[in-house]
């Protein structure tokens, strides 16, 4: 198959015509026997040959470092890095390449944020706003700052369905808050969050925005201007792209004044043992020589989703997740986290099954999202370990049929304290998975609790 995948070809027929074609490892077969099922998304997507032959030319015909080298193949190298960082600001549309920085993931990107920003605009006593569902790379990366400058963290409640508390969100703030920090879509709960909102509601009060990207910019179109956000994060590896490359776009009036978040070689203007002044933007923000390989393979990878079309892959992944609702919620003791409305929740499910050699008190089944009513003052949801399979048996077993999920707490340890869990399994989707590889997950299901 041709590693072009074009539109038309697309859109042939659900899924997505022929792209697994695209992916060779979809061929696997795990312990030699299963069919490879691949459902953790969430964690890393799978690369198409367009990238990985990208890449591979680039190291075989062009590997020269960039911006500094005269010579021929530095040239090249450098043209396709820049290129790539237009690629980027495409993608999103943000209005200057100056605005997008290459980082290792969105984990750097989000550190970056918290260390230069704090040193620019914040001091001891000041807030960020976070909200209930953030993944630890939302988290840490501010009480690192609580530590160092005294920084205090601010948290949106949620539901028990897994909906942000919004009239909560606005009474949280205080002449001492500084930023807004939150998820896009929650990595666990798949709750698509309302950020166009919440960034307004910020900048009513004055407050720039950071939007955590990660779940969100394989999924749907990201338009950073529309959004209206300060800054958003997001990783390469988890939209098709390679591992060890993710970006950071952010306004050029806050980039101009953070200062940079590492030194070295080419963030700098000059450097002498007295004073040191720093490279213009982007790459004050990029010490070192860059991963230039990953930053042409991401833009291949970018090149990839748009060929298919978001819309398309937004409508498939859409389709996949409203039938892996309906289907799962025919299991036995099945729960389901998060809003079970599709239009509201993007690619991810995560999940319980009740153990029915249990004696131990369950959920409320009958109740829509399956949660028992808060108790001790609501620090508590009702949700028993002993009522359920325990994640990490059902995750073994899953991958004994050859369903790769993921199990534990998903790097929000802080909503598994919420839901009164310590952890889920968690499937999610991408555009090259079927609605045959959801009904194997759903007869994989069924089969591990038989085993109870």
């Amino acid at each position: 198959m041709s590693n072009n995948i074009t539109k038309e070809k697309a859109n042939n027929s659900l899924p997505l015509g022929g792209v697994r074609g695209a992916f060779p490892i979809l061929e696997r077969k795990i312990y030699d026997k299963y069919p490879l099922v691949y459902l953790d998304n969430g964690a890393t997507t799978q690369k198409p040959l367009c990238v990985l032959d990208a890449m591979r030319e680039e190291y075989l015909n062009v590997n020269a470092n960039v911006h500094r080298g005269v010579h021929y193949l530095s040239q090249q190298a450098t043209d396709l890095h820049e290129g790539a960082r237009e690629r980027v600001r495409q993608f999103i549309n943000a209005g200057k390449s100056s605005e997008i920085i290459f980082t290792r993931g969105t984990t750097e990107s989000m550190n970056l944020v918290a260390s230069s920003f704090t040193e620019a605009y914040m001091k001891a006593d000041d807030e960020v706003i976070i909200s209930t569902m953030e993944h630890h790379s939302n988290i840490v990366p501010w009480q690192l700052q609580g530590i160092r400058k005294g920084i205090k963290l601010k948290v949106i409640p949620m539901s028990d369905d897994g909906i942000l508390d919004i009239e909560a969100y606005k009474l949280l703030f205080s002449g001492k808050t500084k930023l807004v920090s939150v998820t896009h879509v929650s990595n666990v709960l798949g709750t698509v969050n309302p950020v166009k909102e919440i960034i307004r509601i910020a900048h009513e009060h004055g407050v720039p925005c950071l939007i955590d990207g990660a779940q969100s910019t394989p999924h749907m179109k990201i338009d950073v201007q529309d959004l209206d956000c300060d800054f958003f994060a997001f990783s390469g590896h988890k939209m098709y792209g390679p591992t060890g490359i993710g970006v950071l776009y952010g306004k050029e009036k806050f980039l101009d004044e953070m200062p940079p978040y590492q030194g070295g070689g080419d963030m700098i203007g000059t450097v002498s043992f007295e004073h040191t002044t720093y490279a213009a933007l982007p790459y004050k923000f990029e010490a070192g020589t860059p991963d230039y390989i990953a930053t042409n393979g991401l833009a291949k990878a970018i090149d990839f989703m748009e060929q298919i079309g978001l819309d398309n892959i937004e409508a498939h992944e859409r389709e996949l997740t409203r039938y892996a609702l309906e289907q799962m919620q025919q299991i036995p003791g099945m729960h389901i986290f998060g809003p079970l409305d599709p239009n509201h929740r993007d690619a991810v499910i995560s999940f319980l099954v009740h153990d029915p050699s249990s004696s131990a008190v369950g959920p409320s089944l009958s109740s829509p999202q399956g949660f028992c009513p808060p108790q001790n003052g609501g620090t508590e949801r009702g949700l028993r370990e002993g009522a359920f399979i325990h994640h990490l048996d059902m995750g073994t077993l899953l991958d004994r049929l050859g369903i790769a999920v993921r199990t534990g707490h998903h790097c929000a340890e802080p909503l598994m304290n919420r839901l009164g869990i310590n952890g889920t399994v968690r499937a999610s989707f991408a555009l090259y998975n079927n609605k045959e590889e959801i009904d194997t997950l759903v007869a994989g299901i069924k089969r591990v609790s038989m085993m109870f």
